[in-house]
């Protein structure tokens, strides 16, 4: 048993956790849920020695141990998967699957790069992750990163491995193989602990669920007969609202075409358009293109042909900043950490970035007092739990760290926003918060917005139409989406025929 007694953390200005009591047990597939903010990271930290608590004990199999760094837990048969994308960009997929245990891959006084490379190719076949193990990290998504440390943490043969939003940037049908192989973790014995937002996904997999709510233990129930209403409840403290968004009154104008749009080696000759006040969403499984296609358009990364027609007139981008600045283009990337956010920086320089060239003075200096403003509207729009407008944004949780990541475009007042996973691992009170902001740009601001999202029911829910894309195409188009009520069941079918 992996027990913790009374364990308290403080950071500056926040309880992270006060006086929390849990245990895990092997072969179980406990999950720990609650808001952003509530405490179950900056636990897990505790836990895998990443942390050390301000008070409270750790009991393994009835020992009292101490985890001082991540090493300690990896001795102690511990392991975690984390929420945000760990991984060393400049090695190769087999470099970061070993990681933990390289020197034990040293043939006399040199790494054994064949037997590296052949270990990780099992886990990666495992996982069903279609790499070579000599590929570098750099260039690959955030869905394949979140792909190879999961395999990193199958390497290591823990007896408790605890997964921090692991399915949070998979599809659908990636997420249906990691499930199955959890599963078969539960039966060799291995102790899991599902951290996750996603509560049907908790429901139908887990054994037992425990509930923080502002750093405080609320209770665990086991999952036989339990339902979602009891597990929101238990998260937030009310009732879940569940009523459909309704129709939005999309424009005919099209404020965005895609014509031809060719990559060597990617895209050829795709097409498709955006109109004024829609909500377009795009749906694939990872690999088939969605994100490549909006850092193309945004000028993050090249394309070799095609035009791109903004409002009627061509457009030619080359940087994120033009698109931003000529084009009122803005783009939330998927991968937070790396790309979203500057995270030693304070909220407001996070949020304040894009507008500060409108809001310089005569001699070129930041109006601090009109940059404060916007920031403080954006920190009530977005509802961001932060002590104050200058904590950084690397101490926020990762729900939060996502609110900042929207919020910086929102104060932008961007036309045309590119959306990228806005929900990944994001509480069911935040989620319901970004999809009415999403929905409100578009309703009540006309703002035209293309959704990228693995999330199937985020996406059916929002979207006025949904693309599908595979192997680097369009492969359907559901164009009947703008009514006041869904059927979700035939639209998910639809875009299940659509991918196989």
């Amino acid at each position: 048993m992996l027990e913790l007694k009374d364990i308290s953390k403080i950071f500056p200005g926040v309880k992270a956790l006060d006086s929390v009591s849990l245990s895990f047990l092997p072969g179980e597939i406990h999950a720990l849920m609650g808001e952003n903010g509530a405490g179950k990271s900056t636990l897990m930290k505790i836990i895998t020695g990443i942390y050390q608590p301000d008070s409270g004990e750790i009991f393994y199999d009835g020992r009292k141990i101490e985890m001082r760094s991540f090493r300690d837990a990896v001795e102690h048969d511990i392991n975690m998967v984390s929420q945000e994308i760990q991984v060393i960009p400049e090695s190769t997929v087999a470099e970061n699957i070993v990681l933990d245990r390289i020197d034990k891959f040293k043939n006399t006084w040199k790494l054994d790069w064949n037997r590296i490379n052949e270990t990780a190719q099992i886990y990666m076949d495992l996982i069903g992750l279609d790499l070579s193990p000599t590929d570098k990290v750099e260039n690959l998504s955030a869905a394949y990163k979140q792909l190879i440390q999961i395999a990193k943490a199958l390497s290591s043969n823990a007896k408790y491995i605890i997964l921090d939003e692991p399915t949070s940037s998979l599809t659908t049908f990636e997420t249906v193989r990691f499930i199955e192989i959890i599963k078969e973790l539960k039966k060799k014995g291995v102790g899991v602990i599902f951290i996750s937002h996603k509560i049907e996904e908790v429901l139908s997999l887990c054994d037992k669920v425990s509930v923080l709510r502002d750093g405080k233990y609320v209770g665990s129930r086991t999952c036989e007969n339990l339902q979602r209403q009891d597990i929101v409840k238990m998260m937030i403290g009310r009732e879940e609202n569940l009523e459909s968004l309704g129709a939005l009154p999309v424009k005919e104008e099209k404020v965005l075409e895609v014509r031809d749009h060719t990559t060597y080696g990617q895209f050829n000759k795709l097409n498709f358009y955006l109109k004024k006040g829609e909500i377009l969403g795009f749906y694939g499984l990872v690999g088939s293109g969605r994100t490549e296609l909006l850092r193309q358009i945004i000028g993050a990364d090249k394309k070799d042909g095609g035009e791109l027609i903004i409002n009627g007139k061509k457009a030619i981008i080359r940087s994120v900043e033009e698109a931003l600045e000529s084009y009122g283009i803005g783009y939330v990337t998927e991968n937070r950490k790396e790309e979203g956010l500057v995270l030693d920086f304070s909220v407001t320089t996070n949020v304040g970035i894009t507008i500060w060239k409108k809001i310089l003075n005569k001699v070129r200096k930041i109006k601090t007092s009109e940059e404060s403003e916007i920031v403080e509207k954006m920190i009530q729009k977005m509802a961001i739990k932060t002590p104050t407008d200058k904590t950084k944004v690397g101490t926020l949780s990762g729900g939060n760290q996502q609110k900042v990541s929207i919020a910086k475009w929102l104060a932008a007042d961007c036309d045309i926003l590119m959306i990228d996973e806005p929900t990944v691992g994001v509480d069911v009170g935040a989620k319901v918060h970004i999809h009415e902001l999403i929905w409100n740009l578009a309703l009540k601001e006309e703002k035209s917005i293309i959704l990228v999202s693995s999330d199937m029911p985020e996406l059916i829910k929002l979207a006025t139409r949904i693309l599908v894309f595979k192997d680097w195409k369009i492969v359907g188009e559901l164009d009947y989406l703008n009514v006041e009520s869904k059927d979700y069941s035939r639209i998910s079918s639809h875009i299940g025929e659509y991918l196989t």
